[in-house]
């Protein structure tokens, strides 16, 4: 693993303080499930970590911005009651919020910290691991020698040059929300990902004045043309979007009363504008926590956007060496059940058997927007398929825009295509807005991992009224367009 010499003593520097089989370098999802997993076979084990000791959705993610919605939910449902007859008043009140989604987060984290709390001391080390040019892991007044090295140091949120310096303390990101004890009157968030979709719709939905800027004219990433469209419709009505707009300064400006941040931009008809509010969010994405940590000097590669070259997508291995790379380090996939998975495979490989280790199957793709109505994408995109000519493939479609149980419910606006395939009567993958997404893109997610065919699907059973007989509506265009010729379809295509 390391260039130094057999007497364990580099010949230039320090001498090793311990040796060990396995270190792990980060105590998230990934880094933990690798921990446990490699200890139930090496007991010369180490794990090494730089800040909180749970895990990037507990504490930072998934939990506090669900939370945070479940808010938002309750205020939004009261408030649109009136259609159905029931007539409400909304009072919110800002601190009792913030501090329910902290208080619920730190009770989740709490069961993540006796778990690791029940680790032997003396194989966790609190602190910032780097590796050196003997490829030696240095951390806090240790020099470690590993035979095997997984890390799984996680990623942080991408803050534009320049932008901490400009906005000082009125910058928020995903990271720092969440410690907001009161909600704010006003707040731009950029980036209309998961993480700004989802904290934008919450925060308007509690009374905040929010507006979401995007440089693209699209949402959640989407790559079907017609559920972006469609997803953009039904977001428009109660949130406030200037999507295709070019943020060219941002800023902050004192005036008689208090400091504000502003975005000079411009929209998508060109024209020049301001924004100015309390906040501003950056939810441009993540980037992984490896480029400081002297991967190189493990013989890792990294291309122009800091990702692991020659790395297993199945345990994280890179190429031939005994350094693994899990989770949002490896920036793969960069979903929880992802890393969960690809540390525990990770934990398995580093065993002395590594032969017979359990594996676990790549998961079939797929990703949830969790605003109203959420956003799906399973599989396959439409893009992708489009581009293997092998692929002769059909789309069905189900709007649920006058869908019965949706239209019951008062959820009715969305869209789903299901991209099926006219030679294996397979379904490639699916893409979504809507109601219920969660649980149709669940149910796709596991026909496609079970490589059940369109009429296995129609075979099975769906109970009336469900917003779940929408997908039945779906498969069943995909079986239809499956009997009608493929260049009919396009004929027909090109000519509506």
């Amino acid at each position: 693993m390391n260039k130094q010499s057999e007497t364990g003593v580099d010949n230039a520097g320090p001498k090793v303080t311990r040796k060990v089989s396995v270190a792990v370098i980060g105590a998230g999802t990934a880094g933990q499930n690798a921990f446990r997993q490699a200890s139930k076979i090496h007991d010369d084990i180490v794990i090494i970590n730089d800040g909180f000791w749970t895990t990037t959705c507990i504490q930072v993610g998934c939990m506090p911005s669900k939370l945070l919605i479940a808010a938002a939910e309750r205020a939004h449902d009261a408030k649109s009651s009136a259609k159905f007859g029931v007539h409400a008043t909304v009072q919110i009140d800002g601190k009792q919020v913030m501090q329910r989604v902290r208080d619920e987060r730190n009770h989740f984290a709490s069961y993540i910290k006796k778990q690791v709390e029940g680790w032997p001391d003396d194989k966790k080390i609190d602190g910032r691991a780097h590796i050196n040019k003997q490829g030696l892991i240095e951390v806090n007044d240790e020099l470690i020698e590993a035979e095997q090295i997984i890390i799984a140091t996680g990623s942080s949120p991408f803050i534009p040059d320049g932008w901490t310096d400009k906005l000082g303390d009125t910058i928020l990101t995903s990271d720092s929300v969440f410690e907001l004890t009161d909600l704010p009157k006003s707040m731009a968030v950029v980036g209309a990902g998961a993480i700004g979709l989802e904290i934008a719709q919450a925060l308007t939905r509690l009374g905040v004045d929010v507006t979401l800027f995007n440089r693209v004219k699209r949402v959640a990433g989407l790559k079907d043309d017609d559920i972006n469209n469609k997803a953009i419709d039904c977001l428009s009505g109660e949130l406030t979007m200037h999507l295709g707009s070019e943020i060219n300064n941002v800023g902050t400006q004192t005036n008689a009363e208090h400091k504000a941040a502003f975005i000079d931009y411009e929209d998508s008809a060109g024209e020049s504008k301001q924004w100015q509010g309390e906040y501003v969010l950056v939810a441009t994405g993540r980037r992984n926590n490896i480029k400081q940590l002297g991967v190189e000097n493990l013989g890792v590669e990294l291309d122009d956007k800091n990702r692991p070259k020659y790395l297993s997508k199945k345990t994280g291995k890179i190429g031939d060496s005994n350094v693994y790379i899990v989770g949002d380090a490896n920036t793969h996939i960069p979903l929880l059940h992802v890393a969960s998975d690809e540390g525990y495979s990770a934990g398995s490989m580093v065993c002395e058997n590594e032969e017979n280790a359990y594996i676990r199957p790549p998961a079939t793709p797929f990703s949830i927007v969790f605003c109203s109505p959420q956003i799906v994408n399973v599989g396959m995109s439409l893009p992708e398929i489009q581009q293997d000519s092998n692929l002769e493939h059909v789309i069905g479609s189900v709007s649920f825009d006058n869908q019965g149980r949706s239209r019951v419910m008062g959820v009715n606006c969305g869209l789903l295509h299901i991209y099926g395939c006219k030679k294996t009567d397979k379904i490639l993958g699916a893409s979504m807005v809507g109601p219920d997404a969660e649980y149709i893109g669940h149910i796709l997610a596991s026909a496609i991992t079970n490589d059940l065919s369109v009429k296995d699907m129609l075979d099975t059973p769906f109970y009336h009224p469900t917003i779940l007989e929408g997908l039945r509506t779906a498969l069943r265009d995909v079986q239809h367009k499956m009997e009608i010729p493929y260049q009919y379809q396009d004929t027909q295509k090109n000519s509506s």
